[in-house]
């Protein structure tokens, strides 16, 4: 899947086969909604562009500080066995949970990226 980037933004393309249009949203973001249309790729870019430099200079204008597409931070369901075993290797391994899970994930994409 494809995405849109800009000044560490990341952005959704999508599709409407009944409205003949591309479209998306800025992903990551909480409080609230950057989308975008376009009839071309270049018209969707620079309309996202365009969303997020005017989000920016609202932020600015209000003294407001920006939301990041990102914040590094998220919660994660898992079996309580398995969260039980997973600290109990992080501890093996003389690490928190934060940095086990980390780790595992950094390993799971430098995998997929191989």
């Amino acid at each position: 899947m494809d995405f849109l980037k800009y000044k560490n933004f990341i952005g959704s393309i999508e599709y409407s086969e009944p409205d003949n249009i591309l479209y998306g949203k800025v992903l990551g973001l909480h409080r609230i909604l950057i989308s975008y249309e376009g009839q071309t790729v270049d018209e969707l870019r620079q309309d996202f562009i365009d969303g997020i430099e005017h989000y920016l200079s609202v932020c600015e204008e209000e003294g407001i500080k920006p939301q990041k597409s990102y914040t590094g931070a998220f919660n994660v369901r898992i079996p309580s066995d398995m969260h039980g075993r997973a600290v109990l290797k992080a501890q093996e391994l003389g690490i928190n949970l934060n940095a086990f899970v980390k780790s595992a994930i950094e390993e799971k994409l430098n995998l997929e990226n191989a």
